[in-house]
């Protein structure tokens, strides 16, 4: 059998990148860095941790912006966890959270999202849930910027599938798409794992009695059948600038439902094994400049060579 290159590491065993990278989920944000560029996901994931010094800054400022406008609504509460089922009961119980908070009309901060799709199992963090004055319940996705202007389409184009990716995840789950089985077949969990005294305690402390994780996955559907959410009518994301703190601009996106489909069906191909990483098209080159691995990157040096070739044939 032949190997096959899921990126630019080597493996022994011809495995999709789901199995190379012992993933048994993907993040949203996985698939909203596979818009800008394929390749640089993959090289992250080979390489975690290698960013360019004033993207780590970049990074960390806009941590600490979205943390402020959290501990606007409410604090952070650290919880000891000893088990995956300990560590998968906190997003349980943060979504019952917000659950709650939008049931009495309150704001939500930080709400998790999880749903299926093309047999994936995708997980996400939306930044803010809240109702509008005329009582759309509105999605709103904070992003800083380094610069003090709005950013170019490319990445504008990112940034408004994730916020598709995230309606459409959320309005699977308050249309009762997402079950018990999803969470114990995907992510292989224990549903009568006890958990820990520190998740039972703080669990109670927000008005739920449980002992192990199949009691959350029971109260997760049964709070999500019976509550009256409605799907999410209004997506919009705000960008602020980074070293003031002031609101660049807000931009109102309309949802595409075909358009999401069509993106999220071609990434997740690379993620099943079905085709190779793609990086960037000769026009987006000027995407490299931001990029940690431009000195080493294979798509740069095959797109190269093709081009040097297609000239010289051109000439003879």
């Amino acid at each position: 059998m032949k190997e096959r290159n899921w990126g630019t590491a080597k493996r022994k065993k011809a495995k999709t990148p789901l199995e190379a990278f012992h993933l048994h989920y993907l993040c949203v944000t996985d698939l909203s860095a596979q818009v800008w560029c394929e390749q640089e996901m993959v090289y992250h994931r080979e390489q975690p941790g290698q960013r360019l010094p004033e993207k780590k800054v970049v990074l960390n400022t806009g941590k600490s912006i979205h943390l402020a406008r959290e501990l606007q609504d409410h604090d952070l509460v650290k919880v000891r966890t000893t088990s995956r089922e300990d560590k998968w009961a906190i997003k349980l119980l943060n979504l019952l959270q917000t659950i709650a908070d939008l049931q009495e009309g309150r704001c939500a901060r930080e709400c998790p999202v999880f749903g299926v799709l093309d047999d994936v199992f995708l997980v996400g963090i939306v930044d803010q849930l809240n109702y509008t004055a005329k009582g759309e319940l509105q999605l709103n996705e904070l992003k800083t910027r380094e610069r003090a202007y709005l950013p170019v389409p490319a990445q504008k184009r990112k940034d408004r599938f994730q916020v598709f990716l995230y309606k459409y995840l959320f309005d699977a789950m308050v249309q009762g798409s997402l079950t018990q089985d999803n969470f114990i077949h995907h992510l292989h969990l224990k549903p009568k794992q006890p958990l820990g005294p520190e998740i039972q305690e703080h669990a109670q402390k927000i008005g739920f009695t449980v002992c192990c994780f199949q009691d959350l996955l029971e109260l997760m559907v049964l709070n999500l059948t019976h509550s009256d959410i409605p799907a999410i009518d209004r997506l919009q994301i705000e960008y602020v600038h980074q070293q003031t703190d002031t609101l660049l601009g807000t931009e109102v996106i309309t949802y595409d439902h075909d358009e999401l489909m069509a993106m999220s069906h071609y990434f997740l191909t690379y993620w099943k094994g079905q085709r190779d990483p793609k990086g960037v098209d000769i026009e987006d080159t000027w995407k490299c400049c931001h990029c940690a691995f431009v000195d080493t990157c294979d798509w740069r040096l095959q797109t190269a060579r093709s081009l040097v070739k297609k000239s010289s044939e051109t000439k003879m």
